[in-house]
């Protein structure tokens, strides 16, 4: 009976089988604490990008729950054998597409985001199945470089959110406001940093609870919505128009064969760390497919991209616990808490004060990500042109307002390329990549 037990212990450490109750409830906990904040914050910081009432906020967070539920259990158990990578990760509405979604939503509003994320996750599914050959367009370099201007391009928004948001609210800019950010700021890096287990994976989490509650104190917190929430729904079909704006759509587009290229690396540091190979050509092109087949679901929705949870497949590194019943688990419980609009409703009333202090720090890290991808294998000469070229055009352009909307430019030049400093940074790295000579082997410069 031992014997039995311990082996049923060990199928933590296996894709298959059921771990027991002890092991499997907090090691799914543990993943969806790491995942939460990424779920939600999304749809709250583009709810008031969009200007998004309250009841539209909490749908639109209500959504993002489920959306990343149904992605995460479509990577576990695949359609078809196609359609998924049976790996596990966790999938969901993604930071990544922020500032780009950002650019769309306040010159075009919502419906113009559903109507690009539809396009853009037929563009994954194409991705997805011509992977092999798109994939050299790629390297380390270029997605190391397009990571590092997402996380540069997102530090304005939690500024902004840390000051309070809205410059029209009366908190904006206020000691209020500054003081429950940098409280939520201050606990989230003392958790990161001086603690360990649970306490430290939920910093962001146990951050903004702390956030929450001095925000409450302050007079800050609004909880009139919540009463009028219901208990339980489903989600709604089309519940906001779907536009579709050429410029809109070829932004976003290109963003989605970004993120499709992060998704490789995220599976690839998944198998790697929890399985000790490399993905195969099958599983990369069954996950960046349901990647795709879940942005296009969830537009119809009201969900927002789905990417690859970077922080959930650092767990998996260290603790190598790749059981599909833990991440099972995590996605059930973040579908029945989607089902809940109360509970959605609860998450809108977080203070934006809140959110800016707690996720500067995933901004953050999602800049340093980049310049570790960036710098694997030394920084050289040709890194630092292909680099600092593509971040500033990129960068620069959008920091000069309306640099290209003058005589001569159609509207549509502004959108694709004045509005996102990722677009211009992606295509700029491509193009340096392709064009500037190789540098030679350290072996090669030694025999000339």
């Amino acid at each position: 009976m031992a014997q039995n037990t311990e082996n049923r212990a060990d199928l933590v450490f296996s894709y298959q089988g059921m771990p027991p109750a002890g092991q499997l409830i907090p090691l799914g906990l543990q993943h969806v604490v790491a995942a939460v904040v990424g779920v939600i914050t999304p749809a709250m910081i583009v709810s008031g990008t969009c200007g998004l009432s309250a009841e539209e906020k909490t749908l639109l967070i209500q959504v993002s729950l489920v959306v990343t539920a149904l992605a995460t259990l479509l990577q576990l158990f695949p359609i078809f054998g196609r359609i998924g990578a049976r790996l596990p990760v966790i999938m969901g509405i993604s930071f990544a597409y922020v500032p780009t979604l950002q650019a769309i939503g306040a010159d075009f509003g919502l419906p113009a985001i559903l109507g690009a994320e539809l396009v853009g996750g037929f563009v994954a599914i194409l991705f997805g199945i011509f992977v092999r050959p798109i994939r050299k367009l790629f390297p380390p370099l270029v997605t190391g470089t397009v990571i590092f201007t997402i996380g540069l391009s997102l530090y304005p928004t939690a500024v902004q959110y840390m000051a309070g948001g809205d410059a029209t609210s009366e908190w904006f800019g206020g000691v209020r406001s500054w003081v429950v950010a940098l409280i939520t700021f201050a606990i989230v890096i003392f958790l990161q940093n001086y603690t360990k287990g649970i306490w430290k994976l939920g910093a962001l989490l146990f951050g903004m609870i702390v956030g929450y509650i001095v925000a409450f104190l302050f007079g800050i917190v609004d909880l009139s919505s919540v009463a009028s929430a219901s208990w339980f729904a489903l989600p709604k079909f089309m519940p906001f128009e779907i536009k579709f704006e050429p410029a809109a759509i070829a932004s976003l587009a290109i963003v989605y064969v970004v993120n499709s290229v992060q998704t490789i690396g995220d599976l690839s540091s998944t198998t790697m760390g929890g399985m000790d190979r490399m993905p195969t050509d099958k599983e990369l092109s069954g996950g960046i497919i349901g990647q795709g087949i879940m942005s296009v679901l969830g537009a119809f929705f009201g969900g927002l991209p789905v990417a690859s949870y970077s922080q959930n497949v650092g767990i998996v590194t260290v603790n190598k616990v790749i059981n599909r019943a833990v991440f099972a688990l995590a996605a059930l419980i973040m579908l029945v808490a989607g089902f809940i609009p109360k509970f959605a409703s609860i998450l809108s009333t977080i203070p934006q004060c809140v959110v800016g202090g707690a996720t500067i720090s995933v901004f953050a890290t999602i800049t340093m990500t980049g310049i570790r991808m960036i710098t694997d294998g030394g920084f050289t000469p040709r890194k630092s042109t292909v680099v600092g070229l593509s971040v500033a055009l990129g960068v620069g352009i959008t920091q000069v307002s309306g640099c290209l909307s003058g005589n001569g430019f159609p509207d549509w030049v502004h959108t694709v390329f004045g509005s996102s400093s990722v677009v211009v940074a992606t295509l700029m790295a491509i193009l340096l990549n392709l064009i500037l000579p190789k540098e030679k082997a350290p072996a090669e410069t030694a025999a000339k």
